[in-house]
């Protein structure tokens, strides 16, 4: 079987996106020999005369923008409805893309991939995309988290990983942070660039802000295993996998109530998206006892420990099979 990959990323793409597409290109030769996965870069411009130019059984989209008069059959993977689901949040132009483009374009596809049950449900409701033609394959997680040596710090830490957008609702984490008992001894720790407005407007005497900029895999995953919780406050994930990266790394999760993907809810710590007290109690918590909150985390790492990239992969081709072979 012959699948092309429409593997050109736009300025748009996401970590989470490009780790996506990456993982299919490197897992599929191995998984499932039986396909030929072809990579396509062409631009969006010229997508649709490079996809047929592959002359290839199915096409396979794997993020949120494409081209139209894309070949058919094709299957599209939906990462999240963030954009119908907070539009305040972007511009008009997005909105009138999801509404003129991208609904039509998910609604003709053989099957929408999704990586959650709640990516499913706004599939369902907010792009009228029928039930029986979406399937959920949750993501994977970076080989290198396991076996890392934890990071060792001068204070306790808790990581955040991940972009400073909207809707990350990073301003939560700060002042929940910030609203800490003066004793409690934490440092919050984040990746991406620098802020100073953050650092000098957010200050804690027994504990302080670290931007890390952009780090590489080993390093994240050390700093998985080094901190003392791994913390998401964002309005909503699409799936999160520094969520699920933090709990194979036995990393206690603290994860808004619409952030944390399923498969992790069962051992993470919940709150709702906003409530800067819940979270702040839930920091504090790992301070008071940080051995109770890894005796379930620990839970987690043993039984997420099979969702692996490698079996994300083997599940895509499962779908290809079903669409070209039904």
């Amino acid at each position: 079987m012959r699948v092309a990959l429409a593997a050109y990323a736009t300025s748009r793409a996401s970590d989470g996106m490009r780790a996506y597409t990456r993982a299919l290109l490197e897992r599929m030769p191995r998984v499932a020999p039986d396909i030929d996965l072809v990579r396509v870069t062409a631009p969006l411009i010229v997508q649709p005369f490079a996809l047929r130019a592959a002359r290839a059984d199915l096409v396979h989209l794997p993020y949120l923008e494409s081209a139209p008069f894309v070949p058919r059959p094709y299957v599209a993977m939906l990462h999240d409805c963030i954009h119908l689901r907070y539009p305040a949040s972007f511009s008009r132009l997005t909105a009138a893309y999801w509404r003129i483009v991208a609904a039509p374009f998910y609604r003709a596809a053989a099957r929408v991939l999704v990586s959650d049950p709640r990516v499913a449900a706004d599939a369902a409701t907010l792009l009228r995309i029928a039930p029986e033609r979406i399937r959920v394959i949750p993501l994977g997680y970076d080989d290198a988290i396991p076996d890392a040596a934890p990071w060792v710090d001068e204070r306790p830490y808790v990581l955040y990983a991940g972009n400073h957008r909207p809707h990350k609702d990073l301003e939560t984490l700060y002042a929940a942070w910030a609203a800490l008992p003066p004793e409690a001894e934490l440092d919050l720790v984040l990746t991406g660039p620098d802020v100073p407005a953050v650092r000098e407007r957010y200050v804690r005497r027994a504990g302080r802000i670290a931007f890390l900029g952009r780090i590489d895999a080993l390093t994240l995953a050390q700093r998985y295993r080094g901190a003392v919780a791994y913390v998401q406050p964002s309005l909503s994930e699409g799936f999160g996998i520094p969520s699920l990266e933090a709990t194979v790394a036995g990393t206690p999760v603290i994860a808004t109530t619409t952030s944390v993907p399923a498969i992790v809810a069962p051992f993470a710590r919940t709150f709702e998206a906003g409530d800067v007290r819940a979270l702040a109690s839930l920091l504090n918590a790992v301070v008071v006892n940080p051995a109770g909150s890894r005796a379930r985390a620990a839970e987690g790492a043993v039984s997420l420990r099979a969702y692996t990239w490698d079996r994300f992969a083997a599940s895509t081709a499962a779908v290809y099979r079903e669409v070209v072979c039904p």
